[in-house]
């Protein structure tokens, strides 16, 4: 074909095009408008799926979930269908002749995660509710395959590491400006910080779990020697927002997160030996023990609520006698602990918990936002939940991704002579652990906010590990196409 004709081909169908929405628009109907953003999408899927993955992860903080009560489902979009559609084409692709890395399968860390998927499925079937479990397994393997497995794959690239951060960073500091304005218009007070950022994140729990992971990357970038000096400003200035943005927030369980990574952080800067960090926990473990009964009577009778005074909010912490927040949470832990002592080995099924909690629950332990038909949520911990809902291999399942995933993370900071892949691994490994801090007080791998940082930030760790760790400055800085682009 001449350039002649190609052409007069693009304008004729620019023009049909133009003229079919013309007719549509009259007709009061839009929808057309988006087909050459679904052709695109449909066009990455198969040339690019690199870039869809990247194009996911800058979606993911604008995402809104909308709900249908008649089919009890909740869809994230678009980014869910989006993931979707990469899991179908991965799995397509491995049909058809795709070479998956050995070395990425074969990783420790991914050898857990296939486990715990493993376990997930076999779980579902004996589930007390199998059609809500098999919902609930397909929709952890669109969060995992694209973001971890798929994921590696794509940082094999090491400039795909930094754009994957910068890209969900971008979009959230737009929620985070977004927020802290809607918050400003009502005195910045506690009782609206609950929900100001809706409904681009569900509560300030969910909102402060995915700035607590953010914050020392940013303050990490803030120091990488590799970058220009104005990208160092830039990473400072959005850590700044950031630390005000998580005050706001007035999640408590990221504020504790992050003392917890700054003590790590001190203890792999500083060589502290593990045996020492053992025995400090072993005579913590000793004194809590032994001074049982006087702790929970100092617990008891704390009696600071939430507040908007920064210190009485923190003192709220512990208040367990009169603090709902923490007396539910301590309800649905209680009721979650009784379905594993009914159901140890095989558990009630996945993502089950919400719907049979409520007959585990106790009066004494009900508080005044608790309900009887136990309609409100989760297990609210990301190790408690999967012992309910899978059995003790389901919590050991969670246990073995959080322990390879530190190993890894702490071998390739020791291991290798790049001053950037050792940042990169450190900043990683902080973030994952404001995370797993997180999981004693909340569970937020049912959605995509925080599943793509999280699976995002494994798959970050294992890259390193298996494609990074070499001394050859090349390694950083390829230009070449990973697999995933043809």
């Amino acid at each position: 074909m001449t350039d002649k004709a190609k052409l007069y081909w693009v304008y004729g169908i620019s023009l049909a095009f133009i003229a079919m929405n013309i007719v549509l628009i009259l007709q009061d109907f839009y929808w057309t408008l988006l087909l050459p953003l679904v052709l695109m999408v449909l066009v990455m899927y198969v040339f690019a799926l690199d870039k869809l993955i990247l194009l996911i992860t800058f979606l993911t903080p604008f995402a809104i979930v909308l709900r249908s009560m008649d089919v009890g489902l909740g869809v994230s979009l678009p980014t869910e269908p989006l993931m979707f559609g990469v899991l179908v084409i991965f799995v397509l692709k491995l049909f058809s002749g795709f070479h998956y890395d050995k070395k990425a399968l074969t990783h420790p860390i991914s050898i857990a995660i296939i486990v715990s998927l493993s376990w997930l499925l076999i779980t579902s079937f004996t589930s007390e509710m199998p059609v809500v479990s098999i919902k609930y397994f397909i929709s952890r393997l669109w969060f995992v395959v694209p973001f971890f497995f798929v994921g590696v794959i794509l940082f094999k690239k090491f400039d795909n590491i930094k754009k994957f951060i910068w890209l969900y960073v971008i979009s959230l500091v737009g929620v985070i400006i977004y927020t802290l304005i809607n918050h400003s218009q009502y005195g910045f007070d506690e009782e609206t910080g609950h929900w100001v950022m809706t409904p681009f994140y569900n509560d300030h729990t969910a909102y402060g779990v995915v700035l607590a992971m953010f914050i020392p990357i940013m303050l990490g970038f803030s120091f990488n020697q590799n970058a220009t000096k104005s990208h160092r400003i830039i990473s400072f200035l959005v850590f700044l927002l950031m630390i005000v943005a998580v005050i706001f927030s007035y999640s408590r369980a990221a504020w504790i997160s992050l003392v917890v990574a700054l003590g790590v952080y001190i203890l792999v800067k500083f060589k502290i030996k593990f045996k020492w960090v053992a025995a400090v926990f072993v005579v913590f473990v000793f004194l809590f023990i032994s001074l049982q009964r006087q702790i929970i009577d100092t617990l008891e009778r704390n009696q600071q609520d939430s507040s908007t005074d920064f210190v009485e909010h923190i003192t709220s912490i512990y208040n367990i006698s009169t603090d709902a927040s923490n007396l539910e949470r301590i309800n649905r832990w209680q009721a979650a602990i009784r379905m594993f002592n009914e159901r140890p080995f095989l558990g009630w099924g996945p993502g089950t918990y919400q719907f049979l909690y409520a007959p585990f629950q106790r009066s004494k332990e009900k508080t005044i936002i608790s309900t009887n038909a136990g309609d409100m949520g989760n297990a609210h911990s990301e190790y408690i939940g999967p012992m309910a809902e899978q059995g003790v291999l389901g919590l050991v399942s969670v246990l073995l991704i959080i322990i390879f995933s530190i190993i890894t993370a702490l071998k390739v900071y020791k291991k290798s002579e790049n001053e950037e892949v050792k940042l990169i691994s450190i900043i990683m490994l902080l973030a994952l652990i404001t995370y797993f801090i997180h999981g004693f007080l909340n569970n937020f791998l049912d959605t995509d906010k925080a599943s793509v940082p999280v699976w995002g930030f494994l798959g970050i760790i294992v890259a390193l590990d298996i494609f990074h760790t070499r001394k050859a400055k090349e390694i950083i800085e390829t230009k070449e196409p990973t697999e995933l682009s043809t």
